[in-house]
């Protein structure tokens, strides 16, 4: 097969970059990747033929600079551009900014983008196609006595939507009519700081709804299929979350109505590309050919789209690519079916018992399970940057049904490890193990009802504390006289910190080898324990049995990250160094840095103050344990760059001294 391009430029960065450039360099295909100065070392740039520098971190200045983009798909010979998902995907302009530039945009049309950019816009034109629509107001009168008016005609409960929204951003459910004037004016604010637009339709809510969208393909020659649908239901806050196909529940009267409904909507627009046809559907009772409306359009390939190619066999990006080159569809209608089941599970750096805040920092390690698909943008020794999303990886599982391929990825969410950052693949694999998700019926309300029992934190097991404290203590059962002692057994304390917990805990070594942790409500027998290259295995309980661990190590600015991933649950510890427990000294002496990420507690100097060496410049706070922050020699304080209450980075210049005149 002849290449469709010999270059292209991937206009995005982290796990679609990746993935695009894993299919272009299978189809022979060079790639250029963009960077940002967060992206510098990013593995889309390792991965790609060239890559080009086009700006600071936030995406303002670089990812979605259009200009810079284009110059930089010119100036290194790319034939086309391929967008990814989010940043410009799905901004007209910039497709006819690539067009005029003599590129080839790997996209649908401008035109096509601007039909279904502004929801109430697509909305009429499917009406016009005869694609069934969510009742509701959709017009240009944004008087709120107005639309108040709709929405009591429409009938409670209501949802707001900005009409340029996506993501969730610019959408507000109102139950009652008491709420709307409140709930309309967030949507407005919401929708103008985030599309710069605050018009708004009003949609009945569909009560117990689900979603389920239709992945279609059109090229240039006339041709539209479907590759079938997916269930996205599983969100929260109307984000996605896990992610399946073919949908729960569906049959072939139904397939067959949302599937034409998706094709005469992409005809509608003479659609080229990859594209998703997202319908609300009435999950109250069996799905029914009449109980669907279409919500919206994305066009563009979704974050989603690996569960589409587990049960067709077909690798969307390359058909991006040959249809982009004015190729026809590989394949007809007839040609496509379901095979199996698919799932998957986005697995991000955030906590969920802390409201799924984003985790930013350092991953000291990160293994995925071999028997799934991990489409990543990250490998250890990555940052998690504050300036992007914070996805991972994408986990993927397939399987002859829904049973195996669902069982798959729990397996595989307990077989991964991240050390370093903490993640939400414990919140997943309890969601994937939820009674309603695995028999149903389940609705896009599920994670919001069962959210407390997801988001339960499970305490830090006696097991976990033990393999991470015989890692700690580097106590090695091979080593000679192994708690050998003339007056009785070896006892060793440790004290382990894990999130705002510490645990004082204690190792017996008997001569025999058992190995018992004390401390805790109750203490922990090890027999027969093995070690080898990280993996740690022994015999615990009446029953001897066997409990296993992967255990990785990573250094800190204050002691050392130990990470146990135990019964499918990671924790990670921290092991400090007393010694460590002062601010370092750098740059001869002239200023005081950091030793970890934390929050200034106080600070006792000013600008132009005096200062002994040793003395006390302030105090720090990091897992709820204070470092003094210590002046590296006597001076004069120069600059002071930092204030009580502030989170400052590991590493971040705090106080500086003025230079010592030479006498």
């Amino acid at each position: 097969m002849t290449a469709p391009f010999e270059k292209i430029l991937i206009a995005n960065r982290g796990e679609i970059a990746c993935r695009v450039i894993k299919t272009a360099r299978k189809m022979g295909v060079r790639t250029v990747a963009i960077y940002s100065d967060a992206d510098r070392h990013a593995l889309h740039v390792a991965l790609a033929d060239e890559a080009v520098h086009i700006g600071a971190s936030p995406v303002s200045e670089s990812y979605l600079v259009a200009e810079r983009i284009i110059a930089a798909a010119v100036a290194t010979g790319a034939q086309a551009i391929h967008p990814g998902y989010g940043f410009l995907s799905e901004n007209p302009d910039f497709v006819e900014a690539v067009d005029a530039a003599g590129l080839i945009f790997i996209g649908p049309s401008a035109n096509a983008i601007r039909a279904m950019g502004l929801k109430d816009a697509a909305k009429d034109l499917m009406l016009k196609a005869g694609v069934p629509v969510v009742p509701g107001y959709q017009g240009d009168n944004q008087d709120p006595e107005f639309l108040a008016q709709q929405a009591d005609q429409i009938g409670y409960p209501v949802l707001i939507k900005a009409r340029a929204g996506g993501g969730g951003k610019g959408m507000r459910k109102v139950d009652d009519p008491a709420q709307f004037r409140d709930a309309l004016e967030s949507a407005w604010r919401e929708g103008q700081s985030s599309f710069g637009d605050p018009h708004v339709l009003i949609e009945k809510f569909i009560t117990s709804p689900r979603h389920i969208e239709v992945q279609v393909f059109g090229d240039s020659h006339g041709n539209v299929v479907h590759l079938f649908e997916r269930d996205c239901s599983l969100q929260r806050r109307h984000q996605k979350v896990i992610e399946e196909a073919p949908a729960p529940g569906m049959t072939d009267a139904v397939r067959a109505a949302m599937t034409e409904a998706a094709v005469t909507a992409a005809k509608a627009i003479n659609y080229v590309g990859a594209g998703t046809i997202e319908f609300i559907v009435d999950g109250s009772g069996p799905l029914h050919p009449n109980g669907f409306w279409f919500m919206e359009m994305n066009t563009r390939l979704q974050v989603e789209h690996p569960v589409t190619e587990a049960i067709t066999g077909v690798d969307l990006v390359a058909w991006q690519l040959q249809v982009a080159a004015g190729d026809p569809l590989p394949v007809a209608q007839e040609a496509l079916a379901i095979s199996g089941h698919a799932f998957e599970a986005r697995l991000y750096a955030e906590d969920p018992s802390n409201g799924f805040l984003p985790a930013t920092g350092k991953i000291e390690h990160l293994s995925f399970s071999s028997t799934a698909r991990n489409d990543t943008g990250v490998r250890s020794g990555d940052t998690i940057s504050p300036f992007y999303d914070p996805m991972i990886a994408k986990v993927i599982t397939a399987g002859e049904t829904r049973d195996i391929a669902l069982g798959r990825l729990v397996t595989a969410l307990r077989d991964t490890h991240v050390a370093g950052t903490t993640t939400n693949a414990e919140f997943l694999a309890m969601l994937a193990l939820n009674e309603g998700f695995q028999h149903g019926p389940f609705d896009t309300g599920l994670i919001e009802r069962e959210l407390d029992a997801l988001t339960a934190p499970t305490p830090v097991s006696e097991e976990h504390l033990a393999f991470a404290a015989l890692s700690g203590l580097g106590i090695r059962p091979e080593a000679p006289r192994l708690g050998w002692r003339l007056w009785g057994d070896a006892r060793h304390a440790i004290s382990l910190v894990c999130g705002p917990d510490t645990f004082e805990r204690s190792l017996i070594l008997q001569s025999d080898g058992v190995i018992i942790l004390t401390g805790g409500d109750c203490d922990v027998t090890l027999c027969d324990l093995e070690i080898e290259r990280g993996h740690m295995r022994a015999t615990t309980g009446p029953h001897n049995a066997q409990i296993k661990a992967r255990v990785v190590h990573a250094p800190r600015p204050d002691g050392l990250l130990i990470s146990v991933q135990s019964g499918g649950i990671v924790r990670d510890f921290s092991l400090f160094d007393a010694r460590l427990g002062s601010a370092m000294a750098v740059d001869e002496g002239h200023a005081v840095v950091a030793p970890m990420t934390g929050m200034i507690v106080t600070l006792d100097i000013t600008v132009g103050d005096t200062v002994e060496q040793g003395m006390k410049l302030g105090v720090m706070e990091a897992m709820k344990m204070e470092t003094t922050l210590l002046a590296p020699r006597a001076g004069r304080i120069a600059t002071v760059l930092c204030a009580a209450g502030q989170t400052v980075e590991g590493g971040a210049v705090l106080v500086t001294l003025e230079e010592e005149v030479a006498a």
